[in-house]
Formats: C-alpha cells, structure tokens, sequence
C-alpha cells in the first residue's frame, strides 16, 4: 500500500490531495494466530502539514492478504464534565470478533489530552470464565472483586451433554473467556448538565467465539482524572415462559 495523489477540479479551480499512512501497526487483530497489518490513512490538502482528514483503517488480513476498510465515527460529548465537549472516536473492526477501538479526547485550551484508551480499558478489565457443575458458568473478575454466575441450562441437550453427564457434572474442566470491548455508548446521566457517562459492552463466550454465553456491561463515570466503574453488571439472554406460566 503506496501513499499516492488525487487530482480534483472544481469551476476553473484545481488542487490534488495526498492520501498518507498515518501509521501502521502488526498484530493478530482477527483472532487466526497470524499477524495483521492494521494501516491509518487520511488525506492531506499540505505534504509538509501535520493535519489530515477523512481518515480510514485498513486490515490486511495475515493469512490471506484480504483488506477490509473501515471509517472511524465521531461523537461530541461532555465526558469530563467541565461543560467543553471531548470527542469521542469509535472503529468498529467488522469482524468475527465483533470488537472495537475507542478513543476520547479533550482538546481543552488547545491542548490534546487523552481521556479513554480501549488498549488500557481492555487490559483493566479482564475476567476468568469456567463452566461449574448443573449448568453454571462463572464470570470473575478478581482485579475488581466481582463474581457472576450464568445459568446456561437453556443451552439444550445437544450442547449440555458434550459438556456434562447425566447428573450435571462436567466431564472435564472447561474454559470461557471474555472478549475486549465490543461497544461503547455515550449514555446521559446528568439531564441538566447534559454531561455523559460511557457503557462498554464486552461479550462472554463459552467453548468457541461464536458461543455467545451474554455480555459483561460496565457503567463509566469521570471522577476529575480518570473513569472509574460505577456499575459493573452481566446481561444475560431470555428464554420463552414456560407452559406453567
């Protein structure tokens, strides 16, 4: 991937603009145990300036050289709550593991300052997933003193019995994990300040990644220098009543 020009003509006006590699970056971003290359590219009107727009991510897939492109979404918001919008910059990945990459900025007196890292996020919250005996499974986080338990006997049959024998026991230990964030949301909790809070969603999985168990969800809130959990919950999936009902 070359950096290269595009030609524009508008009324008697002409001007070309540079698409440029802001940066690029290795690693095994989809989950397939090989190394991606993740590029970001944006436009820029001035080969010697430092600004550019209209920028893209772009994944070339390690294994078979596939590219998947991918526009960044902004949002404006009082996240710090000091009554100046930060900006919030959401990359969803598009792929199988359905994660994401957040970022917030202040950019308060003109000076960049950054408010949620998704890396950092990612490595803060982090949670052992096992499967117990009569169909339960164990969501802990020990870092932040948590535990959840996911009743998955709805799972059926088919899927119950690889797992447990007839009386409920495992057969052998087994292992879940819960993935990086998946999503976040600006969410309004100070009708009057119009300030917001952020819900990050991350998703829980059981024998493979598409064995969706539920969703790890956690309430953010600035404190004056950082975002701290307010609430830090699991979501679970419905069943249908039963007859009885």
């Amino acid at each position: 991937m070359s950096r290269h020009f595009q030609e524009h003509s508008y009324g008697n006006n002409t001007y070309s603009r540079k698409i440029v590699l802001l940066d690029m970056k290795q690693g095994d971003v989809n989950g397939d145990g090989y190394m991606d290359n993740v590029y970001l590219y944006g436009i820029k009107h001035d080969e010697s300036g430092t600004f550019a727009d209209q920028i893209t991510l772009v994944i070339q897939d390690g294994l078979s050289n596939q590219t998947s492109t991918i526009d960044p979404m902004i949002f404006l918001g009082d996240f710090s709550k000091d009554n100046i919008w930060d900006i919030l910059v959401s990359i969803e990945s598009g792929g199988s593991g359905n994660y994401g990459f957040f970022y917030i900025y202040s950019f308060n007196n003109n000076i960049p300052r950054l408010l949620f890292d998704f890396e950092k996020y990612n490595n803060d919250y982090t949670f052992n997933v096992n499967y117990k005996d009569l169909y339960k499974v164990s969501v802990g986080s020990p870092s932040h003193d948590k535990l959840f338990t996911l009743d998955i006997s709805y799972k059926g049959f088919d899927y119950l019995s690889q797992l447990y024998d007839e009386n409920g026991k495992l057969k052998q230990p087994v292992k879940g994990e819960v993935l990086a964030a998946t999503a976040l949301y600006p969410i309004v909790t100070n009708g009057k300040s119009m300030s917001f809070d952020l819900l990050v969603f991350q998703r829980i999985i059981g024998t493979s990644n598409s064995d969706t168990l539920g969703y790890v969800e956690n309430l953010l809130t600035w404190n004056g220098t950082q975002f701290i959990s307010t609430i830090l919950a699991t979501e679970i999936f419905g069943t249908k009543l039963s007859s009885t009902y």
